[in-house]
Parts: structure tokens; sequence; C-alpha cells
């Protein structure tokens, strides 16, 4: 058979931090499976351009159960299969220097222990012991959940694409799709600038293209990228374990977050407000003197170190948000796993494992309850505070 007519089970466009790892989760289940990207190797969209955060401290009841899912797939991941992915597990640190902040987090902790998150309150005194070089002038507390941690993006994205393949599922990069294979009202497949692949079930996995990529079913889907900037400082002795998040707003940023690299480097992330929204992903002269600010002031120790470089990565908003997940309804076969928010690092493999699930026709009841709350369909009508 020609390769623009091969078959497939099940065709994924993206190689992302969902693709992949639902690639990975398919094929171990004998699904013959297929990815498309138009980057030149898995993880090259906006999964290179994640710090590596992972945490389960989330509103979201999906989101919270799917990564503690994800967090059980990094921690066991290099006992299973070997790979040396950089997993620390040094906890998320959630810090209150406002009561509107400590009020957030107290709320918020009722729902995650509800859902067996492993996170507790401390206050100044616990709080100083777990990260001592918190400026304590102003602290009220924080949360705090020890199972969280961080691990490299791009070496987990290899690892899950050599264990996708090593199951059998077959990669294409540098390809791009062009559209959907429609007969009957059904999805039988996708074309590219290379040919054309059957499959009875495609999935939309593309990140921040996501919403042109449902064009070709002639859907349209609530999610447009964000841009959000990073950087790495110098390595420096080790003095810190937790990833630390100040949910504080600003005129400028609404958080900001940074952890320590094993290697010594800090490596730090601010969400902007207002959004950036575009594709634009040129670095600003405005990220360094806003986001030094903020992290001087939390955290003096930092006043003196340099940075090594910065960079601008995509986050896949939806209005709420959550993700999208679900089947399409306009069109048989077409399954929707979008709108990560950037947190595609962190849900990716415990919803690669679930959508596996679900094309096979076995999917638990619990979880799929838990997907009914990501349906692309529900109505937006409150906001995840801890996006």
């Amino acid at each position: 058979m020609a390769a623009s007519k091969k078959s497939f089970d099940v065709i994924i466009i993206g190689a992302g931090s969902v693709g992949t790892p639902t690639a990975m989760f398919l094929a171990q289940e004998g699904i013959r499976t297929l990815v498309i990207d138009k980057f030149p190797s898995a993880g090259q969209g906006s999964n290179k351009h994640a710090i590596g955060g992972l945490r389960a401290t989330h509103s979201d009841p999906a989101k919270i159960r799917i990564c503690l899912r994800s967090l059980e797939i990094f921690d066991t991941w290099k006992e299973l299969y070997g790979d040396n992915i950089e997993w620390q597990k040094g906890g998320y640190a959630f810090a209150a220097y406002a009561e509107p902040e400590e009020q957030t987090l107290k709320e918020l902790l009722v729902a995650q222990k509800a859902f067996g998150l492993n996170s507790n309150w401390l206050d100044q005194k616990e709080f100083l012991e777990v990260i001592p070089d918190l400026n304590p002038d102003g602290l009220i507390g924080g949360t705090f959940s020890p199972d969280d941690g961080h691990a490299s993006p791009l070496l987990s994205a290899h690892a899950f694409f050599t264990q996708a393949r090593r199951a059998g599922a077959e990669f294409h990069f540098n390809e791009t799709a062009t559209g959907l294979i429609i007969e009957s009202g059904r999805a039988r497949g996708l074309k590219t600038n290379q040919g054309e692949y059957g499959a009875e079930v495609v999935i939309n996995a593309a990140g921040a293209w996501a919403a042109d990529v449902a064009k070709y079913a002639g859907l349209e889907i609530p999610v447009q990228p964000d841009s959000h900037e990073g950087a790495v400082t110098e390595p420096v002795a080790h003095f810190l374990d937790p990833l630390v998040v100040d949910i504080h707003p600003t005129d400028t940023s609404a958080s900001y977050y940074f952890f320590q690299h094993a290697t010594g480097q800090v490596i730090f992330c601010i969400t902007p407000n207002p959004s950036i929204w575009g594709f634009d992903t040129r670095e600003t002269s405005s990220f360094l003197p806003m986001v030094a600010r903020r992290m001087i002031q939390i955290m003096p120790r930092l006043t003196n170190i340099r940075v090594r470089r910065t960079w601008r990565g995509l986050y896949p908003m939806t209005p709420d948000g959550a993700p999208l997940v679900g089947w399409a309804n306009e069109l048989k076969g077409l399954l929707l796993a979008v709108g990560m928010c950037g947190q595609g690092y962190m849900i990716g493999p415990g919803l690669g494992e679930m959508l596996a699930h679900l094309i096979k026709g076995d999917l638990s009841a619990k979880d799929r309850q838990l997907l009914s709350f990501l349906s692309p369909y529900r109505k937006f009508e409150s906001m995840e505070k801890l996006k």
C-alpha cells in the first residue's frame, strides 16, 4: 500500500506535551498510532518553552486528579523505563503576603484535600522553615504540597517519544496537517502536505495552533495563545527545594514562580497582566525589570544573581483556564485535547493515559465523570484559581 494511503487506528496532530504521551499509551495498548507534527522533533512547539513545574495543586477537580496521575508517572519513570528526566520532588509553595491570597489558598485547600491532594497550610514560621530565604516582612504563610516537583520538558518529551516508538507508534516530523478526510459526517483520516492517512479517530492535540486545526472540521473552539516569558540564571550553590509561587497581582503581572534546578540555576516565569495575546515569541525588554523587582522583593538573596538567558512561549488559553477535552459533537471520530492553558506539561501524561482508555472504550465511570468537567461544550462560568 502506498505511504500516502497508509491507515492507522488513531492519528494525533501534535507531538507535544499531550500528543506524545498519548501516543505512548495508545501504542502500549496495541493501537496503531500515527503522530503528525510540523516541527523537526518531539516537544519543539510550546513544550520546550515550559520551565518544568509539575503540580496537582489546582482548583479544578479534573485537573487535580489528572495531575496526580501525571505525578505518579514522572515519579516512577526512571524505575520503569530507566531514563533520567531530571525529576525532583521538591514540592510547590504558594506564598501569601496579603489577606486575599491567604483566603484564596485556604479555600482551595478544602477542595484539594477532598480530592486526595497532600497539601497543607503553613503559618509564617512553618513556611520559613521550608523556604528560609523568603522575605519574612508581611509574610502570613502559605500552602505547601511536598509531592509536587519539576522535571526537564525536553528530556521527558524525548523519553515519551522513545517509549512511544518502542511500543510501535509512528511519528512524521516536518509534516504539516492541511485538512481532515471526512466521509458521511465522520473523520476518516488526515491530509498533510505530504499525503493522506486513514484513521477512525483523529486527535487534535495541536497546542497553541489547535483552533486552526479545528477549522478543518468547520469548528470554532475558544483557544487563543497568550505569551509568557521565562529565564534562567547562572548556577549557584543549592539553597531552594520547592517551586515558589507568588499569586499577588500587580498592575503588570498576575503572578510569578521560580525554582532552583539540580544544576544550581534558578528558572523563573511570570504571568503578564494584562495578557499578551498572539503568536509573537520574541523576548521583550520589559520582562526582566518587571520580574526582577518581584523576585528580589520576595527573596532578597537573589539580588545579585546573573541571568543567562530569556525566552518566550505560548499558553493556549480557554475562557475559564481549564482544558477542552472530549469528542466533537459536530464530527464523529474527532477528539479534542486542547487548551491546556500553559499546563500541558503537567497535564499531558495523566490525560494521555485517560485518552487511551477513552478510545479503547474502557474508561472508568469516575474518569468519565472527571472528563465531563473538561467538556468542550461546557459553560465557561468560573475561572481556574491557580491557572
